[in-house]
């Protein structure tokens, strides 16, 4: 077998070069000396024989060459990490590490919880929480670089004969308003009151807007037809703008706990519409599924607890 004309760390360094954008911030996070990291670069073109950088650009920008052995090249090390885990497995059943994912809001809002309770029985296992896109976070999972994931979107088509997709729980999307407003007295509100509201939404391609205008145009409301005064780019945002008089909005249930508990916001019903999202967890099956993988799997199944506008569980 030919040697190979790279190392582990040089394929790290240079993945660190692109995340980071450039040299000095690259060995600033690999915590060391920036010419240590160009003589790599150099070394590592020298024996590839071919060039992985544009020259003269202020940004670290790739060449043709350079995506390639980037692209492959996090392929290897996302296999390096997922055999450093199985390893840790072997030597320790009840330990290790568990990488998990989830998408925004679910991210924020439920997995923090679900975790602190996974962790008081099993303290000794290290959770490690990335949150990003649905998207994002599907291919995470598809490339081995995240255990499992729950999700609150669609997996993206081109992965679906990839991702192995479980229904976990449904969570519900309430329509908050502030506690001064007219129709918080009210037990129920009618579809027709709807497009009398104000409202504060998310950007049009958030995963959640989506859900909120599909299951709406199911019980024939039109969501075009609402007064939208201001998009905003968080969940935060959206509830202190609600809190303040600005508007309404359709949120997860799931992120206002809190406010409903402190009775800073008012869950509006609507008569006869009740708006529910499917939260599903992914695994890739054709990928190492570690011992603290499959406990949590099994785990989160019994810790879901939905709030209700009666009674907020936590």
């Amino acid at each position: 077998m030919r040697d190979l004309p790279f190392t582990l760390d040089q394929l790290r360094i240079l993945k660190a070069i692109i995340k980071e954008g450039s040299f000095k911030r690259a060995a600033d996070s690999l915590y060391v000396s920036q010419p240590a990291i160009s003589l790599q670069i150099q070394n590592l073109e020298k024996q590839l024989s071919i060039p992985l950088f544009e020259r003269g650009n202020k940004k670290a920008t790739l060449t043709e060459a350079g995506n390639l052995l980037l692209r492959y090249g996090s392929r290897i090390l996302a296999l390096c990490e997922e055999t450093c885990r199985a390893l840790e497995d072997v030597q320790n059943l009840q330990g290790g590490t568990l990488i998990i994912g989830a998408s925004q809001t679910t991210g924020t809002y439920l997995m923090p919880r679900l975790i602190g309770l996974f962790r008081q029985r099993y303290p000794q296992v290290n959770v490690q929480l990335q949150v990003y896109s649905t998207r994002l976070i599907s291919w995470s999972v598809a490339n081995g670089q995240v255990d499992l994931a729950v999700i609150g979107g669609e997996v993206p088509s081109e992965l679906k004969e990839v991702l192995q997709v479980t229904s976990y729980a449904e969570d519900e999307l309430a329509l908050i308003l502030p506690t001064s407003h007219t129709f918080s007295k009210l037990p129920y509100i009618q579809k027709e009151d709807l497009y009398r509201l104000r409202f504060i939404a998310l950007d049009t391609q958030s995963t959640i807007r989506k859900v909120i205008d599909k299951v709406l145009n199911q019980h024939d409301i039109d969501s075009t037809r609402f007064k939208i005064e201001m998009e905003l780019n968080s969940i935060e945002a959206i509830k202190n703008a609600v809190q303040s008089g600005l508007g309404a909005a359709f949120v997860s249930v799931s992120a206002i706990a809190k406010e409903l508990e402190l009775g800073i916001l008012h869950w509006s019903k609507i008569e006869n519409v009740t708006i529910k999202r499917m939260l599903s967890i992914i695994i890739n099956p054709n990928r190492y599924k570690s011992k603290a993988a499959e406990t949590f799997g099994a785990e989160i199944l019994t810790l879901f607890v939905a709030p209700s506008p009666d009674k907020i569980v936590y």
